[in-house]
């Protein structure tokens, strides 16, 4: 990824998690989520947006869902926050590597030795 697109990817993440936390009211986002990393086509006519949501299959599912139904709208408010002449179409994605990174860390901690000798 060139160095352009990097500096697109983080502006993307940063002016995305203001957007949906101040500008989307819909009820079906979960109320403790985070964009991860954006990826960027060369191209610039698509971006993956990786979501961590914390909460059940459910509330995850129906986040990505109105998160994909509000990508229009996110879309035209990135193109006039940021004033570039081409926002890429948005998609949502779920990315539960900070759920898997626990889960992992919880399993170290029990098999590790403990201090109580």
């Amino acid at each position: 990824m060139s160095r352009r697109l990097q500096k697109l990817a983080v502006l993307f993440q940063r002016e995305l998690s203001a957007l949906i936390r101040t500008e989307l009211r819909d009820p079906r986002i979960g109320t403790i989520l985070s964009i991860t990393r954006v990826e960027i086509s060369s191209d610039l006519e698509s971006a993956t947006v990786h979501t961590s949501v914390l909460g059940d299959t459910q509330t995850k599912t129906d986040t990505i869902r109105a998160l994909s139904g509000a990508a229009p709208f996110l879309k035209h408010h990135l193109l006039r926050r940021l004033r570039i002449k081409r926002v890429p179409d948005l998609e949502f994605e779920l990315d539960e590597s900070i759920e898997e990174a626990a889960h992992v860390l919880d399993l170290m901690k029990k098999v590790s030795p403990s201090d109580e000798d």
